[in-house]
């Protein structure tokens, strides 16, 4: 106990007398440690501000994804990746699949005991019209009442279409956050008339607005306006726009039976023979995710390496700082050497220095980055953290880069004749 109480103390004192020194390193010469921490802090803002950003917009992509939906599937004509045994993408036998049909979402939703919901999308533009203000090219989205339990949309305002009105095809329309900020101009939507393509639909509910997922928004439904599928239907000619059928699995029940089941029962609506392809993808959101976190993962090297060549020119600012230090200090090296201190102290409190010097540079450059951050934030429809994860990875990789360039400054400075030392001018 006597032995660790003593290693504290003697680590706490070494850490106070590096601190000081390494200020009067900083005070000696103002103008060179500014120029030679300047590249530290440069780097550490590289490192720190690249992934920030990194994350934030994985963030925004994830939260666009949870707005999809979990433990859902896509059935489409068209797969997200090379199917088993292919080694090439065959768009042009993928294009000549049938589309999917309004029988066979009731088929896949009637017999399909493993899903918890199944619903049917078809997306299209077209402009949407109030009294004078148009917009062009609005994202129509004609789904299914069961829309709202495949996905995580919320209704800000007003209510959801309900099976009533979506069998019916009934002329009613929910619409986005940022459609009813554009047409509306500060009145109340619900109730209004607005006309889609020419056809009077009428506003029963307001989605919430997305935010700062809105920016990298994969959904985008501040700018989408949705309405029943059979309504939409009424616009466009379905068979022409390939809707997507969109199942979601029951909390209980199995991966693979869930899968199983829905191309059973496709394969038997289609009347596909036992020795046919199937002729339809049935698309899981993992997919999505594994292509987000490759592509990511590529960024965040370009990122290391953006920031490496950054902060090397930091450790080469804090090694010309402590060459200087060394050679400032020679007499005093000398002095300590000559009461009995050991080269492992002499050089560890080299190393401390080169540390602390470090890691100044290092939180001015994560203080900058906050800064940014804020103004970001306050500026645009973006938000971004600094999460402390990165702040971490920001003092850390300051402090490994203090000591890669203190070690042959230490290493000679723990290596100086103590006479030599002390007579040096």
């Amino acid at each position: 106990m006597k032995r660790l109480t003593r290693t504290i103390v003697i680590f706490v004192k070494l850490l106070g007398e590096s601190f000081g020194f390494a200020m009067s390193s900083v005070r000696a010469d103002k103008t060179r440690a500014f120029l030679s921490l300047l590249g530290v802090t440069i780097g550490i803002f590289s490192i720190v501000a690249v992934f920030t950003t990194i994350d934030s917009l994985k963030g925004n992509i994830q939260n666009s994804l949870a707005a999809l939906g979990s433990d859902v599937v896509y059935i489409m004509q068209f797969p997200w990746q090379l199917e088993e045994g292919e080694t090439e993408y065959k768009w042009w036998e993928y294009r000549q699949r049938p589309v999917n049909k309004y029988e066979e979402f009731i088929a896949l939703q009637q017999q399909a005991t493993t899903a918890e919901a199944v619903a049917l999308s078809i997306d299209f533009s077209k402009e949407v019209k109030y009294g004078r203000n148009a917009i062009n090219s609005v994202t129509i989205s004609g789904i299914t009442s069961e829309w709202t339990s495949v996905s995580t949309i919320k209704i800000g305002e007003g209510r959801y279409f309900s099976q009533i009105e979506a069998n019916g095809s009934q002329n009613v329309a929910v619409v986005g956050f940022g459609v009813a900020d554009e047409l509306f101009k500060g009145e109340d939507p619900i109730g209004k008339v607005i006309k889609i393509a020419g056809n009077n639909s009428r506003v029963i509910g307001v989605l919430e607005e997305e935010g700062s997922g809105g920016v990298l928004s994969i959904t985008m439904y501040d700018q989408a306006v949705l309405i029943p599928y059979l309504y939409a239907c009424t616009m466009v000619d379905p068979r022409m726009m390939g809707p997507t059928i969109v199942a979601k699995k029951r909390e209980s029940a199995n991966k693979d039976d869930f899968l199983g089941e829905l191309k059973t029962i496709l394969r038997n609506v289609r009347r596909l023979k036992p020795t046919q392809k199937d002729n339809f993808s049935i698309n899981e959101m993992s997919i999505v995710q594994d292509v987000i976190d490759q592509i990511f993962g590529t960024i965040n090297l370009v990122g290391w390496i953006i920031g490496g060549f950054s902060i090397l020119i930091g450790g080469f600012g804090v090694a010309n700082i402590m060459f200087v230090s060394v050679k400032e200090r020679t007499n005093v090296i000398g002095i300590q050497k000559a009461l009995g201190a050991k080269n492992y102290f002499i050089m560890t409190q080299f190393l401390f220095e080169a540390a602390l010097l470090a890691i100044m540079g290092g939180i001015v450059g994560i203080l900058i980055v906050y800064g940014g951050i804020l103004f970001v934030s306050h500026t645009y429809n973006f938000i971004m953290t600094l999460t402390l994860g990165n702040i971490i990875r920001g003092v850390i990789v300051s402090s490994a880069i203090g000591l890669a360039a203190g070690i042959i400054p230490a290493y000679m400075a723990a290596h100086l004749n103590p006479v030599d030392a002390i007579n040096s001018k």
